[in-house]
């Protein structure tokens, strides 16, 4: 199996609303999901991640706040593993991120 990193880019939460019956069942889309890949073994870690935040420029200068940036923000990540990337998109193709128009970025990790 290959190793694969994927950045979860959302929208900025505070843009738009979702009902709680919305978000009570994205969350049970996201517990199904994690549990028939993590039993399957292609979840080997992720997490979702806060709103604190820096941009570090060129120069090294904090320059702002991640989630003041723009409109969307990388909300979490998760660690995949798969045979090749077709495998990978098969899989995060069915991941419950895109309930509300988030993207997903699949990324093959180099061993060191």
């Amino acid at each position: 199996m290959k190793n694969f990193i994927v950045l979860f880019r959302e929208p900025d939460g505070r843009q738009n609303t979702h009902s709680e019956e919305e978000i009570s069942k994205h969350r049970d889309n996201w517990k199904d999901w994690m549990e028939t890949y993590g039993t399957k073994g292609n979840l080997a870690g992720g997490s979702p991640l806060t709103l604190k935040g820096v941009t570090i420029d060129v120069n090294k200068k904090v320059v702002k706040d991640i989630y003041k940036a723009g409109t969307e923000i990388i909300g979490g990540f998760l660690l995949l593993k798969a045979e090749n990337i077709e495998d990978a998109i098969a899989i995060i193709s069915s991941c419950p991120i895109f309930d509300f128009e988030a993207s997903a970025e699949i990324r093959e990790y180099q061993q060191q």
